[in-house]
C-alpha cells in the first residue's frame, strides 16, 4: 500500500500538533523477477565521461589525472560515452558523433591507444571505481566494417536505411540476422574479457530486441557479473533479466516542466508513485538532472531548472534510483557543450563541488538510500501545505525524511508518519541531532531550500 500524507521539516525545532488524515492509494506490482545487481553498486553512484571535452587533449591519458579527484567526489562507477572510432561518412559537424561507430573492437585515435584505455581501466580499479562503456547497439555509423556484410542492416529497396530521419549519420542494425547478432555479442565480451569492464550503459535500448539483450547478458554474465543500464524507460520487460537499471526520463520532464512553469507538489506526485509499483523488485532508475544529450540540445540545468538546480538535485539523490552527475556538473558547468566539435569544460572552483558530495556521502552512509532491493521503503506524503513536497524512505534502522520546499518563501506544513519514524536524526543541513517524538509534527522548511533528517550524517 503506498501511503501519502502530509509533510515538512523544521530546521530548528519540531512543533507538536494533532493528527491529520492520510491519504492512502495502492497500486499493481510488477512481477518480482529481476536480474542480480553486482554488490558494488548497491549505494554507487554513476559518473558520465565525456572523453572528448573533458581536458584540452582530449585523452584517456589526460583524464586520469582527474581519478583522483573524483574518488574524493565519491562517484563510483565511471560511464564512458562511446570510446570507438566515429565513421567519417555522412559525420555530422567535423568530428562527428561518437555514438556513429566505425568499429566495434577498436579505439577512436582521438582519445588514444587501446593500451591507453586498458592501463586508465586498471588504474581506475585500483582506486575503488568500476567502469561501464556506453554501447551503441541499434546502428552503426556508414563506414563501419560490419557495413558491405550482406543482411545485417536495415535495407529498402536494397538500400541502407538509416534507423530514422533524424539520424542520417547512422546505418539501421537488422536484429533478425543471427550473425549480426552473434557478432554484436562478441564485441560486447571482447572488452570485457581483455580490458575487464564492469558493465555497459545501451544507447537506445528499447530499439534493439529484448531478447538479444537477455540472450548478450547472459554470456557477458558468465565472464563476470554485469552492471546493465537501459537508455529506455521500457521497464515491463527489460527490467526482468536484460537490465539492472534504466531511465527516469519521466522525472526529468517533470522537474524540467516545474523549472519551466511551476506548480505544486501534486505535479510529482504519479510519476513518484510509479518508482513503487513500476519496477520489478531489485531494478531502479537512474535518476539525474543532465546528461550529455540534456546539456547539449535541451540546455544546461540552469537553463532548464533555475533557481530549483539544489532542491532538484536534493529530490533526485533521495528518491528510489541511481543518480548520474555528469561531466562539469560538479564544478556548476553553465554552458552548452558542442556535440559534434571540441569544446573542452572549464574546471573552477564552484561550491556545487562540496555540494554534491555531501549528497554522495549521504547514499552511502544511509542504506534507506540504497540502489534497487538494497535501499529502502519509498512514501509519498500529502501535507497540509501543497506547496511541500515530502516523502520518507526507511530500510531497518536507516531511516530518512526530506521535504523540498518548492516556493521562495518558508513554507510550513502537518506530517503524520505513524510511530515508524519516531527517533533520533541528523539535520543534513546543519548537522545537529534532532528528535521525533510524535508520530504527527508541524515543521518549516526554509526559502527556495530544502531538510532532510537523515538516521546517519552525511559527513
Amino acid at each position: 500500500m503506498l501511503k501519502r500524507l502530509a509533510g515538512v521539516f523544521l530546521l530548528a525545532s519540531l512543533l507538536l500538533v494533532g493528527q491529520s488524515t492520510p491519504v492512502t492509494t495502492s497500486q499493481p506490482a510488477v512481477a518480482a523477477d529481476n536480474r542480480p545487481l553486482p554488490s558494488w553498486a548497491k549505494s554507487a553512484t554513476i559518473y558520465e565521461v565525456n572523453v572528448r571535452q573533458y581536458t584540452s587533449q582530449g585523452t584517456f591519458n589526460a583524464f586520469k589525472k582527474h581519478l583522483p579527484r573524483l574518488k574524493t567526489l565519491g562517484v563510483k562507477v565511471l560511464w564512458f560515452m562511446p570510446i570507438h572510432p566515429i565513421s567519417e561518412a555522412r559525420r555530422n559537424g567535423s568530428l562527428g558523433s561518437p555514438y556513429a561507430v566505425a568499429d566495434f573492437k577498436a579505439v577512436n585515435p582521438e582519445f588514444g591507444t587501446s593500451a591507453d584505455f586498458k592501463n586508465l581501466v586498471k588504474y581506475a580499479h585500483s582506486l575503488g571505481f568500476k567502469v561501464v562503456l556506453d554501447w551503441v547497439a541499434n546502428h552503426t555509423g556508414w563506414d563501419n566494417v560490419w557495413i558491405n556484410n550482406s543482411g545485417w542492416y536495415t535495407t529498402l529497396n536494397g538500400q541502407i536505411q538509416p534507423p530514422n530521419q533524424d539520424w542520417l549519420d547512422v546505418a539501421d542494425l537488422n536484429y533478425s540476422n543471427a550473425d549480426m547478432r552473434a557478432a554484436m555479442i562478441d564485441a560486447m565480451k571482447y572488452w570485457v574479457t581483455n580490458f575487464d569492464v564492469d558493465g555497459f550503459r545501451c544507447d537506445y535500448a528499447n530499439g534493439v530486441p529484448t531478447s538479444f539483450w537477455e540472450e548478450a547478458t547472459t554470456q557477458l554474465d558468465a565472464i563476470k557479473p554485469m552492471f546493465m543500464l537501459a537508455e529506455s524507460e521500457n521497464v515491463a520487460d527489460e527490467l526482468v533479466h536484460a537490465f539492472n537499471g534504466n531511465y527516469s526520463w519521466s522525472l526529468l520532464s517533470r522537474m524540467n516542466g516545474f523549472g519551466n512553469s511551476g506548480g505544486d507538489a501534486s505535479y510529482f506526485t504519479n510519476t513518484l508513485d510509479s518508482f513503487n509499483y513500476n519496477y520489478p523488485n531489485g531494478s531502479f532508475p537512474m535518476t539525474f538532472i543532465t546528461n550529455h544529450d540534456q546539456n547539449s540540445w535541451n540546455g544546461t540545468e540552469y537553463e532548464r531548472l533555475g533557481a530549483y538546480v539544489k532542491r532538484f538535485s536534493a529530490l533526485y539523490f533521495t528518491v528510489p534510483g541511481m543518480p548520474l552527475i555528469y561531466s562539469g556538473q560538479e564544478v556548476a558547468l553553465n554552458r552548452r557543450l558542442q556535440f559534434f566539435e571540441k569544446d573542452q569544460i572549464t574546471w573552477r572552483s564552484s561550491n556545487m563541488t562540496a555540494f554534491y558530495q555531501k549528497l554522495i556521502k549521504l547514499k552511502k552512509n544511509n542504506a534507506a538510500l540504497w540502489n534497487g532491493s538494497a535501499g529502502g521503503e519509498f512514501i509519498q506524503y500529502d501535507g497540509t501545505n501543497p506547496n511541500v513536497l515530502t516523502f520518507t524512505r526507511q530500510k531497518g534502522k536507516s531511516k530518512i525524511i526530506v521535504a523540498i520546499n518548492l516556493t521562495a518563501s518558508k513554507a510550513t506544513t502537518r506530517i503524520d508518519t505513524g510511530s515508524a519514524f519516531k527517533g533520533s536524526y541528523f539535520d543534513y543541513q546543519t548537522g545537529k541531532a534532532v528528535k521525533v517524538t510524535k508520530s504527527t509534527v508541524t515543521l518549516s522548511v526554509p526559502a527556495s531550500s530544502f531538510t532532510i533528517y537523515s538516521t546517519t550524517k552525511a559527513n
